[in-house]
């Protein structure tokens, strides 16, 4: 048990952070309903460090998920993916961690498990539980003090908030300290964040959640437009990075590592091991419809899928991969619109919803 007084300090900013999203709802709600946690057998939960922009996001199967994983991007940061191949023994796990702090940010994992092992979940082994927790992290460290990363009390208080309601978007858990739209340089990029979408079908629901701190442009895929990104160098407009590429304009290097979009697609189908893989991979359809340039050299794009069986029906993978893409597309999307911009070192990075305000 970590010392009461620490986890205090973790608990209340994860509950303030928690109530102070709630009471202020995301722009995103209009345009694409629903959350990961409209998935029966899945909760969320953050945890927003109140000293700088950056945090963790934990999302539990108190009852256990067959799991999936596809890694896209050059420069990931993960843990535990190795296990979810389908030729690998273990098949379910309890929760994946998505995190900020770079590298750093994979101690959140111990604290998630360490909750979990006091909540009587993992897996059972003869001589106690091991609970199983994938995790993947993405690039905040420009965002204030780098020295200010989640560790193992950030893992164990995201889980002590975690629930079945919808979570909160934009700034906060892993997407706190998210930037995108870094091609032309970090001081033209804008906000980025986190955020969540689900779709049901005929009984089977499919959700996403997603923390976008990409290198590319955020588009919306419904409009085809560019939503947020690289500013022109003035910084009052989108500059279109893939159009500019294409016209010859010159990136700026970036350092290996340093973007990255990482999350979860979760549904209620039965799945096997396989299908779970595979869901993994087409969810990363998602991202290319919402993010271009993506799987770019300098992002880790990492996607988990979890398949709960809590409706006890299956269902075809045309339908779930198709949901898939989908959700995740669309929690890109809100990510970015339920976003708030920030001011640090500075650097003003502005969100989507302040655009016209620049």
């Amino acid at each position: 048990m970590f010392p009461t007084d620490i986890l205090l300090v973790y608990l209340a900013a994860a509950l303030s952070d928690n109530h102070k999203a709630m009471s202020n709802p995301s722009t995103a709600a209009a345009a694409y309903a629903g959350s990961i946690t409209q998935v029966a057998g899945i909760e969320v939960g953050h945890f927003t460090d109140p000293r700088r922009p950056t945090g963790c996001t934990v999302i539990i199967a108190r009852d256990g998920a067959v799991g999936g994983v596809d890694v896209r991007g050059a420069a990931p940061g993960t843990r535990e993916t190795d296990l979810l191949h389908p030729s690998n023994l273990v098949d379910r796990v309890h929760a994946v961690l998505l995190a900020g702090g770079s590298a750093w940010g994979l101690d959140a994992a111990s604290g998630v498990m360490q909750w979990l092992e006091e909540n009587s979940i993992g897996l059972a082994v003869g001589y106690g539980l091991v609970p199983i927790v994938p995790a993947a992290v993405l690039f905040d460290l420009p965002v204030g003090d780098p020295r200010i990363r989640p560790d193992a009390k950030a893992g164990y208080a995201a889980c002590a908030a975690a629930s079945r309601a919808a979570p909160p978007e934009g700034n906060v858990g892993a997407g706190a300290g998210a930037l995108v739209g870094k091609i032309f340089g970090i001081e033209r990029a804008m906000k980025g964040g986190i955020g969540t979408a689900s779709i049901t079908v005929d009984g089977i629901t499919v959700g996403a959640i997603v923390a976008c701190n990409a290198l590319g442009d955020v588009v919306d895929p419904a409009t085809g437009k560019t939503i947020a990104g690289a500013r022109t160098p003035d910084g009052t407009a989108l500059q279109d990075s893939r159009s500019a590429l294409i016209a010859g304009h010159a990136p700026k290097p970036v350092l290996a590592g340093t973007n990255t979009t990482i999350g979860v697609v979760a549904t209620d189908a039965v799945l096997t091991k396989a299908q779970a893989h595979r869901l993994a991979q087409v969810a990363h359809d998602g991202l290319a419809r919402a993010i271009n340039p993506v799987h770019t050299m300098s992002d880790g794009d990492t996607m988990f899928a979890l398949g709960t069986g809590a409706s006890g029906r299956s269902a075809g993978m045309m339908l779930l991969g198709t949901l898939a893409a989908e959700v995740t597309a669309r929690a890109i999307v809100r990510a970015v619109l339920a976003a708030k911009g920030v001011t640090f070192g500075g650097n003003k990075w502005p969100a989507a919803s302040e655009l016209t305000n620049l």
